[in-house]
């Protein structure tokens, strides 16, 4: 006996469950990205003190991040600084967020400079520090600025990325 087709299409279940997971993914993956654009660099910050411990350093206040990065306080939009709580350390943690993308660019310059100071300060004095600030990472993502100076620079990375 064959069955006749009544002109209705019928979905089977797996198909259908297919369909909706595929619908939720697409959606999630447009809000994400919304998302990481409107994250605070707090919440960013609490991201990547998820991954690694920031005990060992000491949160920092916006005169701090004018005076280690010369930067206009005016085009700031959030931050957060993590500084070591040694001067004989260079562990540093940075996540800025601008009012401007076009200003990254110029705010990367002035943490490379701060960078070549703290080579100078460390080369000769202490190897291993000089070590974390040769392999530091500074990346910008957008409105985003983000410096890590640390055994832990990868994972911190990481986490950083893992947002966008």
């Amino acid at each position: 006996m064959k069955k006749q087709w009544n002109g209705k299409r019928s979905f089977s279940p797996v198909m259908l469950a297919f369909i909706v997971v595929i619908g939720v993914l697409s959606g999630c993956a447009g809000k994400n990205d919304k998302i990481s654009e409107q994250q605070s660099a707090t919440e960013i910050g609490k991201s990547i003190e998820q991954a690694v411990s920031l005990k060992e350093m000491k949160q920092q206040d916006l005169n701090k991040l004018q005076k280690l990065y010369n930067i206009d306080a005016d085009s700031v939009d959030d931050f957060i600084l993590y500084t070591s709580t040694s001067n004989v350390k260079a562990d540093e943690l940075a996540v800025i967020k601008l009012k401007d993308e076009r200003k990254a660019e110029s705010v990367k310059d002035k943490i490379e400079q701060r960078i070549e100071t703290q080579k100078m300060k460390f080369k000769d004095y202490r190897p291993d520090e000089y070590y974390l600030v040769e392999h530091h990472v500074l990346k910008t993502k957008g409105k985003y600025v983000f410096l890590a100076v640390s055994k832990e620079a990868d994972s911190m990375e990481r986490a950083f990325d893992s947002l966008f």
